[in-house]
């Protein structure tokens, strides 16, 4: 059940009622016709900007348009009044069995309330995290790692088909880094006195590494040249990290479909076959750039590249995918990933990025629209720069890291639940703050304890409720009396119930799951709000001393936890029976 949709089908249909009447004339298209919680809940419960879409193309006035479709919709039984606002707005006012009747819905449906069919199976690749394999995932890491897995979660609510995907960067210079910097935890670990060199990674999270290389190959390696050690120990540190990372991503709840790595690129023929794709649409060609913006001119030695002509998808500049010297640019092997992407078969590409990747974003766009002919679409998200708090300082880093705070420092603070919830606090594209303090803090400015605290006293209704003898299974509570919620306040909640399911589809249409975040905090406002009237006016309380008043009661509170646990469900948090 979707409420929503189902006014604005009225709404087109009564639209389509006046174009056969010849109130409005052949032809409009109603796609932009939208139906939507007013921005002040006083003026309604729904408005539509039908009249304010139409009236330009209809070459009548909105407000003309507006009046016409408010008399038609008061036909409608479920629609008590229509008013006009302002040049064009129509504000509509349902009657009190519309929600009643979403509080059974939502009893009916369970946590499947508010599922859709948006994404009709369309396939969606999801890839997140994707860290350098070098050492554990930090603070960073931590906050694509939640925005990504809640983007998947929600999109397969949506009907989507998702596969979450890791790229383990594994084909670069810096897994050379790592493979010296354990050889040099591999000497320690044979009792030798080393020093790290600037550039190497020094953390103790090695430590233990080094300890397992001298276990698999004894003293083999000990003062030997790289020649003789290089390979070997890169595939092994490389392994070691990546069961580090996943047991860091274990840890916070995240679990992906699929690894793919960036070595299996080179040598296998793939970075060829994009490269030839593009040249086959005559998208490759010889040439120079002109200087980087910012260079002196005759610093800038102009040199022959083959180049992408990604300015034809939308980029600034054409990019370089061979240096003069024959070898593969950083892009090239990006190119080939995502060709192969497009290869598998994908309707749809969804990167999430860190902050410092919006360089990227043009010329990555610009390659998929190419491989694809424009018909996979890419949407890259950044996540910005998480500033942590402790005891209203900054929180300091990991010694065990070396030099940030790791995934897991947050983890054992807090809670994976906790941790994942107050990452989705803010846009993905703005700064957060988390500040240990505040995210353990039980009050009403601790968005993650708020709505927990109202799935807990939903379940402390329901405990009390069935120690007073009334029955609280779904099925008993959905086909309880439900007009005896008419009082405004639980019509309220009711009505805020039935925003999820049209929420869903918003959150999942723009790639945004933090507003699935904001509106439970919303909807535990509502609870809270109607909760705390019951001290004043007894007859809001949810335990009653008429049982079918009380399954009434306990039927909308019951709603109201299955949404929240549906909506904490998206976002990766058990939801709490008690608190304590």
């Amino acid at each position: 059940m979707n409420l929503f949709a189902d006014i604005r089908t009225l709404v087109l249909g009564t639209l389509d009622g006046m174009t056969k009447a010849g109130q409005l004339p052949e032809g409009l298209v109603f796609d932009n016709v939208t139906v939507e919680p007013p921005r002040d809940a006083a003026h309604g419960d729904m408005a539509t900007n039908a009249a304010m879409v139409l009236a330009k193309p209809a070459g009548l006035k909105p407000r003309d348009i507006a009046e016409a479709l408010a008399t038609r919709l008061t036909d409608d039984p479920r629609i008590t009044s229509a008013e006009v606002a302002g040049p064009g707005f129509l504000n509509l006012r349902l009657a009190p069995d519309c929600w009643q009747g979403v509080v059974g819905a939502v009893l009916a449906q369970g946590t499947a309330f508010g599922r859709s069919d948006l994404g009709k199976g369309k396939k969606v690749n999801v890839e997140y995290v994707s860290a350098n394999p070098t050492g554990p995932l930090h603070v960073g890491h931590t906050r694509g790692a939640v925005f990504g897995d809640a983007l998947a979660s929600l999109l397969d609510y949506a009907g989507f088909d998702v596969t979450r995907e890791y790229y383990i960067n594994d084909g670069g210079a810096q897994v050379d880094v790592l493979a010296r910097s354990v050889y040099l935890r591999y000497l320690e670990a044979h009792g030798q006195e080393v020093a790290f060199p600037d550039g190497t990674y020094p953390g103790d999270y090695l430590v233990d590494v080094g300890e397992a290389l001298k276990a698999k190959v004894g003293d083999a390696f000990v003062d030997k040249g790289e020649q003789f050690w290089l390979d070997e120990v890169r595939e092994f540190a490389t392994e070691a990290m990546m069961d580090l990372i996943r047991a860091d991503l274990a840890a916070l709840g995240v679990e992906m479909d699929l690894f793919f790595s960036e070595k299996s690129l080179y040598g296998t023929g793939l970075i060829e076959a994009a490269i030839a794709d593009l040249k086959s649409k005559d998208l490759i060609y010889e040439g120079t750039l002109e200087p980087p913006k910012g260079k002196v001119p005759e610093n800038w030695e102009p040199r022959e590249q083959t180049l992408f002509k990604s300015t034809e998808h939308g980029d600034d500049v054409d990019r370089p995918v061979m240096k003069s010297d024959g070898g593969w640019t950083y892009f090239a092997p990006d190119i080939a990933y995502h060709y192969d992407k497009v290869q598998r078969g994908y309707d749809a590409l969804i990167d999430v990025f860190g902050a410092d990747h919006g360089g990227y974003v043009k010329r990555m766009k610009a390659a998929v629209s190419a491989l694809s002919g424009g018909t996979v679409p890419l949407d890259i998200k950044l996540t910005q720069l998480v500033k942590l708090y402790k005891n209203g300082e900054p929180f300091k880093m990991s010694k065990r890291a070396g030099t940030f705070v790791t995934l897991r420092d947050v983890v054992d603070q807090v809670g994976a639940g906790a941790t994942r919830f107050h990452m989705l606090t803010r846009k993905n594209d703005a700064p957060l703050d988390f500040d240990f303090d505040k995210v353990l803090e039980q009050s009403r400015e601790n968005p993650v304890f708020y709505v927990q605290y109202a799935h807990a006293r939903v379940a402390s209704v329901l405990r009390k409720a069935a120690e007073a003898g009334v029955a609280v299974d779904d099925a008993i509570l959905a086909a309880a009396d439900l007009s005896q919620l008419d009082h405004e306040a639980e019509l309220a909640l009711a009505a805020k119930l039935a925003e999820w399911p049209r929420l869903v589809e918003t959150a999942a249409r723009s790639n945004e799951p933090h507003r699935i975040a904001f509106y439970l905090n919303d909807l535990a406002s509502a609870f809270h709000g109607l909760w705390n009237r019951g001290n004043d006016v007894p007859t809001l309380r949810f335990v009653q001393d008429d049982a079918g008043i009380t399954q009434a009661k306990i039927a909308l509170a019951r709603a109201c936890g299955v949404v929240i646990a549906a909506g904490l469900g998206i976002l990766g948090v058990e939801p709490a029976e008690e608190l304590r």
